[in-house]
C-alpha cells in the first residue's frame, strides 16, 4: 500500500527520534574503519531471531501510522543516517547517545562515542515518531531493544551529546556544512 510508505526525510520539529536495535562494537569493514585505516575488528553479526522480531515491530509501527520517517543505520551508522534524514527534511535534530540502546562499546583505541556514532551493527533503525504516537510506537517495540534518543528541531543543526560525556555536546554542526562535506567528494 503506497499510502503507508515511509520516507527518510525528517518531517516535523518536535517529533521524537527513536533508535531501534542495539549498537555493538562492530566497526570491522565499516566506512569509519576504511576512512581511518583501521584493520581487523568485529564485523556486524546478525541475530536471526532478533532481526525477525525487529523487522516485524518496525513494520507494525509503520502500518499503525506511528512512524513519520525511518532510516536504517547500516552504512555509516547512526551519525550518517541522522545527517541524511536531516538533509532530506531540512530540519535539525538533538540526540543523546547516552540513552541509546547500546551494548559494551569497548574497542581497542576507539572511543565509545565513535563506536556509538559509526558502528554498522545490523538490524537498527532511526525512526521519527510524533509525540502523540509514542505510546503506540513503544507498544510495537515491546520485544526489541529501542530508546527515544532525541527529537527533531526547527534549527538546521545537528546537536549530539556523547556516551562518555553525558549532558555535554559532542557534536554541534550546521546542516549546510555537513551536507557540503557529504556532497563534495561527488563533484569530480
Amino acid at each position: 500500500d503506497i499510502g503507508r510508505c515511509v520516507t527518510m526525510d525528517l518531517k516535523s520539529p518536535g517529533n521524537m527520534l527513536y533508535q531501534v536495535g542495539a549498537t555493538k562494537p562492530e566497526l570491522g569493514g565499516s566506512h569509519y574503519a576504511f576512512v581511518h585505516g583501521l584493520t581487523g575488528g568485529h564485523v556486524p553479526q546478525v541475530d536471526a531471531g532478533l532481526a525477525k522480531r525487529t523487522f516485524a515491530a518496525v513494520h507494525a509501527a509503520i502500518q499503525s501510522g506511528s512512524v513519520r520517517a525511518c532510516h536504517d543505520l547500516s552504512e555509516g551508522g547512526l551519525a550518517v543516517a541522522l545527517a541524511e534524514m536531516a538533509f532530506a527534511g531540512g530540519y535539525g535534530a538533538e540526540v543523546d547517545l547516552a540513552v541509546a540502546p547500546l551494548t559494551d562499546l569497548s574497542l581497542d583505541n576507539v572511543p565509545a562515542d565513535v563506536v556509538a556514532l559509526f558502528a554498522e551493527s545490523n538490524t537498527r533503525f532511526l525512526c521519527e515518531v510524533p509525540e502523540e504516537q509514542q505510546a503506540a510506537f513503544e507498544q510495537a517495540m515491546h520485544e526489541v531493544p529501542y530508546s527515544c534518543i532525541g527529537r527533531v528541531i526547527e534549527q538546521p543543526t545537528l546537536r549530539i551529546r556523547g556516551v562518555t560525556t553525558p549532558n555535554q555536546d559532542l557534536i554541534v554542526a550546521d546542516l549546510a556544512s555537513l551536507k557540503e562535506s557529504w556532497q563534495a567528494p561527488l563533484r569530480w
